[in-house]
């Protein structure tokens, strides 16, 4: 990625470069990569620039009315809340599904369903213990009462595998900063294609419709908007950062999801082989094999004064709810894992 950062640096310091051209090819390439990772078409993938982006086209976009209800659960990051209670300005109400032992709960959901039940909008990977929620039960269960299902896909995107087809997934979002190797500022959207005519455009863009790069003969009024997920999207874009993406997305891409998810449940393994054997640590994920997720959380005495240590001795790990988030990459390996171990060894000997 900081080859094609500075790649996109050097064409930008010179005027007879043609960067539009090379910009529009990579969010081409980032359109037809994410599609795939999603297993959508490409027509069905936006540019965002980070998960909130194509939530609220979610949240501002569908036909809802005054009285309608959006369900949300009750342990969802921020930016899968404020746009949703945003809408409480319009009349439309927003509740909250109780989760069980910090887990979103499908009995509590179903019960949760009414008549003016309208939206479900559920995170792929819990943030803060990385529990990882069955998309295919959930949206079997939307489906069946008329729910919209929209995904909060960031924990997940790019790290564990997802068809939002077979999901059922009416509209997706993941910021591209974490599991997707990509600059701040740069995410992926997906709106399915029978359902994109139907949703009211929360905003516009003058890059919302095609001029076929021509950027010289802009006193057109009358230009359609694209036929696809691009009607969403807001220009100008952040070339640096679109570079920068579509290199990623490349790498992503040649290794594989499901390759990258093997390396890093086996990292995984790894690290929980030490916390199992321990009556100093608990640990807070899920063991269930279709639960887990490339995050592990757990909590010990003094977690948040370990959690300084550690990022001290540059072991990055977050302090999120009280417990201590892992999360590892491809670029990861035992090595990293068995420093973590170790200073965990010494820290609950002190």
């Amino acid at each position: 990625m900081k080859k094609a950062l500075d790649h996109y640096y050097e064409l930008a310091l010179y005027a007879n470069n043609d960067i539009d051209a090379d910009a529009f090819a990579h969010l081409d390439k980032i359109r037809r990569l994410g599609a795939k990772m999603l297993h959508a078409r490409k027509d069905e993938v936006g540019f965002g620039f980070h998960t909130g982006y194509g939530l609220n086209i979610a949240a501002f976009g569908l036909p809802l009315k005054k009285g309608d209800e959006v369900l949300l659960s009750d342990i969802e990051f921020p930016s899968n809340v404020y746009p949703w209670l945003a809408l409480r300005q319009r009349g439309i109400k927003v509740r909250f599904i109780r989760s069980v032992e910090d887990r979103f709960d499908i009995d509590n959901f179903t019960k949760a369903i009414r008549g003016k039940s309208k939206v479900l909008s559920l995170s792929y990977v819990q943030f803060f213990n990385g529990y990882k929620n069955d998309l295919k039960q959930v949206g079997k269960i939307c489906r069946e009462n008329g729910l919209y299902f929209v995904v909060d896909g960031i924990q997940g995107c790019g790290v564990e595998p997802i068809d939002v087809h077979a999901c059922g997934i009416d509209i997706f979002s993941a910021g591209g900063q974490k599991w997707l190797l990509s600059p701040l500022g740069t995410g992926l959207f997906y709106v399915r294609r029978d359902l994109q005519d139907q949703l009211i455009k929360p905003f516009a863009s003058w890059l919302s419709v095609d001029w076929k790069m021509n950027f010289s003969d802009l006193f057109h009024y009358d230009l359609p908007f694209f036929d696809s997920a691009r009607q969403f999207e807001l220009g100008t874009y952040p070339y640096a950062h679109v570079f920068g993406m579509s290199a990623a997305l490349e790498l992503i891409g040649s290794i594989g999801v499901r390759k990258i998810q093997a390396h890093n449940h086996g990292l995984m393994d790894r690290l929980l082989a030490y916390l199992g054997g321990s009556t100093h640590y608990q640990v807070v994920s899920s063991l269930e094999k279709k639960r887990r997720s490339s995050i592990l959380s757990f909590t010990c005495p003094g977690a948040a004064e370990l959690h300084k240590r550690l990022t001290g001795a540059k072991i990055m790990t977050a302090f999120r709810e009280g417990v201590i988030r892992v999360s590892v990459h491809l670029f990861n390996n035992k090595s990293d894992i068995d420093k973590l171990i170790g200073m965990l060894d010494r820290y609950k000997k002190q």
